[in-house]
């Protein structure tokens, strides 16, 4: 398959800018590719539309506010602005990030990124990408990234609009716990303290994983041919604990639901051929596409995603070509919102 085999028209009005209120108050399109069915809910009818030994697994990663305003200095040159969107932590003083405009950054260069913080261009990579050493490290460093720094609101929604004081809790799931991610796992956004409360009461469990979702989720996908795309390394986490819960769970019949394709991503990293989920510790930079054959989930819970992204991909994947096209032909025509704050999906496997 080619990527123009992924895009379709999305009129600007489908874009979610602001996210539901109350949060369990966003539409929920429920695709069955058995039955062939579509149907539409909102997400606080979720408890009903699982059963009791149901599991759902969310990424508890927490949303740094990564991107950095800086002027980038060098000897007999002149001051120009960068921007750089932290997006993988390699040590205590230490960061990957993609700058722009790129350009105008070589090895060697100090950013200012205010007056507490400043770093230098150690290397520099492809499309933007650098490495940065910063004059601050370990907690030091978190607290001047979480004062100076802002939410990477994705550009679809930052184009549009500035940031806000807002968005340091609507780009935020209630559950978020683990610092490290650039980017939400937006299906977790969603949920409310008293949709868990039901949930509880329905019998479906809770369990946690952490993917750090990396800014490079932002990126489109270059080229033609889907071989030609390489995903960037994100790392995550599934305990001992978590990984025998899901198993013994899986064996007792219930199904496993995740939410958020990070949530997904992750599992099927940490899935040996047999299905059996095992702890995991490790980046992964797993690229799923139409014809990958999945272990762990039965389900998917998932927000409306890009025209040509590598997440339409995978939910192609996971519930059928075809399948995701017409769902996806129906939601624009019922007026869902998409991307990071707009409706979900609850999708369910395609047969093998």
């Amino acid at each position: 398959m080619r990527v123009s085999d992924f895009d379709f028209h999305l009129p600007a009005e489908n874009i979610a800018l602001r996210p539901a209120e109350p949060r369990d108050h966003a539409r929920l399109l429920e695709v069955d590719p058995v039955a062939g069915a579509l149907a539409d809910h909102t997400v606080r009818d979720l408890p009903g539309l699982l059963k009791a030994g149901d599991m759902l697994v969310f990424n508890d990663t927490k949303v740094i506010p990564a991107r950095l305003d800086g002027v980038r200095h060098r000897p007999g040159g002149a001051g120009a602005t960068i921007e750089a969107m932290l997006h993988q932590r390699l040590g205590p003083a230490h960061w990957k990030a993609f700058a722009r405009p790129g350009k105008r950054l070589a090895q060697g260069d100090t950013i200012e990124f205010g007056e507490s913080l400043n770093a230098v261009v150690e290397e520099k990579g492809e499309g933007g990408e650098v490495t940065l050493r910063f004059s601050l490290e370990s907690a030091a460093l978190d607290i001047a990234i979480a004062t100076i720094g802002h939410i990477p609101l994705p550009p679809y929604i930052a184009s549009k609009r500035a940031e806000d004081a807002r968005d340091r809790s609507d780009y935020q799931t209630i559950y978020a716990k683990a610092d490290g991610a650039v980017a939400a796992p937006t299906a977790g956004l969603h949920f409310t303290p008293e949709l868990f409360d039901r949930l509880d009461a329905a019998g479906i469990t809770r369990h946690f994983v952490t993917l750090h979702v990396g800014a490079g989720t932002f990126l489109p996908v270059k080229g033609e041919e889907l071989a030609e795309h390489k995903m960037h390394a994100e790392f995550g986490v599934i305990s001992a604990e978590t990984a025998q819960a899901l198993n013994e769970g899986k064996a007792k019949g219930g199904r496993l639901i995740a939410v958020g394709t990070t949530s997904l991503r992750l599992l099927e990293s940490a899935a040996a051929a047999d299905g059996i989920i095992r702890p995991f510790a490790d980046e992964t930079s797993i690229f799923i596409t139409p014809g990958y054959r999945f272990g762990t989930a039965d389900g998917l819970m998932t927000n409306f995603h890009l025209p040509r992204s590598t997440l339409m991909m995978l939910v192609s994947a996971f519930a059928g070509y075809d399948t995701m096209k017409a769902a996806y032909a129906h939601a624009i025509a019922g007026g869902y919102r998409f991307y990071s704050y707009g409706d979900a999906s609850l999708l369910w496997r395609a047969p093998c």
